[in-house]
């Protein structure tokens, strides 16, 4: 399990920090200059160089995002330009692609950091220019609520791009699209003029996925631990009762694919503190705010464990709890992570995405209700980014266009890329974990440098 280090303080990242976002420069400048406007996205590392291999176009607003994420760190105006005509340029038929979930991968990592930035005072307030990135907003939280399936209890999901019988672990963390859609007043117009609150479809999204791809080690199955995730859940959509759990990217539907468990931490975490910016009035035809709250951070609290107690010592997980080849490797949890062993991978990007969720999940409870665990998410979530901030994570080579190295993107497909000399997927980047990366230190930096929470729902 992490080994937490209970006296580490936020600044003393400031060095690795400052040494990522310097690395993290010229790995942007050498995308963009490689990508060729409206081919394939760039989605992960072969040997070193960004490719395009996706289920969808789910990772340009990471490409885009992290120009802008660099300007807001190191306030150098060539990337927030870069960042804002690639956005305007290039981004919106995302805002209206029905086919996915994503919509808070791409849009809200694009037109959200940008609101943001402008709301901020970053960046020069254009009353125009502000309304086109809450239009674009609005529209892409309603076009992710109208994917929709209607659960046997009355409630329902957001459905994956498999289809309406599958719910992704991974919605959680893009749900933050129908958040902001919602906050700035809108709404998804239905059948016969029926106005669809988002508010709703996102609590009952909530609601569900903590039902279904969240373990509470009450006994619903053979496998039932508490924290465990499943990625993908399936329903049946004639009367939209649950059917099993499945996994697209793990190695069973019966163990957890580290990342699903990231997002619905980070997920979660990062839900809740939106929940605490809106008014109980609003709340309280949904079941009320304490009852909403509940349920969202059982779920946070129940993968924050899970996390702590299943991930080497250093922070950064194998790619999947129960992923066959760790029976061969001895007593891995109490060592650190090796991410050149020859018998499973490792995955930063999960360590990327939960450090955030664990830092969030910490802030939240200092500041709601003060308990030991606050302080150790707090910690470990810290403890994370000791760990990839730095060799052999950070990727140092000028010639290799990742920032975070040994990211894994999905291994039943034999999508990732293994080195002649090595047996397992090592080396290479992937676009979610790099954005991810740069979002977490910008997270930090600002909690060290006192600047404002970094939040996506900025008023």
């Amino acid at each position: 399990m992490i080994r937490i280090q209970t006296t580490l303080r936020p600044e003393e990242l400031l060095p690795k920090i400052e040494r990522l976002w310097e690395i993290s420069a010229q790995k942007i400048l050498a995308i963009d200059a490689a990508e060729v406007p409206g081919a394939a996205t760039p989605v992960f590392t072969v040997a070193g160089k960004y490719t395009a291999r996706g289920w969808t176009e789910w990772t340009q607003g990471f490409v885009y995002g992290s120009a802008i994420l660099q300007y807001d760190a190191c306030w150098d105006e060539g990337f927030l330009t870069l960042g804002r005509e690639r956005t305007i340029g290039r981004m919106a038929h995302h805002i209206t692609h029905t086919g996915v979930h994503d919509h808070g991968f791409n849009n809200v990592s694009t037109y959200g950091n940008l609101r943001r930035l402008m709301l901020e005072g970053r960046i020069p307030n254009d009353e125009r220019e502000l309304q086109l990135y809450e239009l674009a907003l609005k529209c892409s939280g309603a076009v992710q609520a109208a994917r929709w399936t209607h659960a046997a209890n009355g409630e329902g999901f957001i459905h994956s791009f498999n289809g309406p019988h599958s719910l992704f672990a991974d919605t959680i963390r893009s749900l933050r699209a129908l958040a902001l859609s919602h906050q700035l007043g809108h709404v998804l117009m239905g059948e016969r003029d029926e106005r669809i609150s988002l508010l709703t479809r996102l609590v009952q999204h909530a609601r569900t996925t903590a039902k279904w791809a969240v373990y509470y080690g009450q006994g619903r199955d053979a496998f039932d631990v508490r924290g465990r995730v499943a990625h993908e859940s399936i329903f049946n959509i004639n009367d939209g009762s649950h059917r099993c759990p499945n996994s697209q990217q793990g190695w069973s539907p019966f163990t957890t694919w580290t990342r699903g468990l990231a997002w619905i931490l980070c997920g979660y975490a990062e839900l809740l503190e939106w929940l605490a910016s809106r008014s109980n009035q609003e709340l309280e035809r949904l079941g009320g705010r304490a009852a909403i709250e509940s349920v969202m951070l059982n779920a946070a609290q129940a993968t924050a464990d899970f996390y702590l107690e299943q991930t080497p010592t250093d922070g950064i997980p194998y790619w999947d709890t129960g992923a066959p080849g760790l029976r061969w490797m001895g007593d891995y949890l109490s060592e650190p992570a090796d991410p050149f062993n020859h018998f499973e991978p490792v995955d930063s990007s999960a360590a990327a995405i939960a450090a955030q969720g664990l830092l969030r999940l910490g802030r939240y409870l200092q500041t709601t209700a003060p308990s030991p665990d606050a302080d150790r998410y707090w910690q470990a979530g810290l403890t994370v980014c000791d760990t990839l901030f730095a060799e052999p994570y950070l990727s140092t080579d000028p010639e290799h266009e990742g920032l975070i190295l040994h990211s894994i993107y999905h291994r039943p497909n034999g999508w990732d890329y293994i080195a002649p000399d090595q047996r397992v997927p090592n080396g290479e980047s992937s676009m979610w974990g790099d954005y991810h990366a740069r979002e977490l230190a910008l997270y930090v930096q600002r909690i060290i440098e006192d600047k404002p929470y970094l939040t996506f729902f900025a008023a």
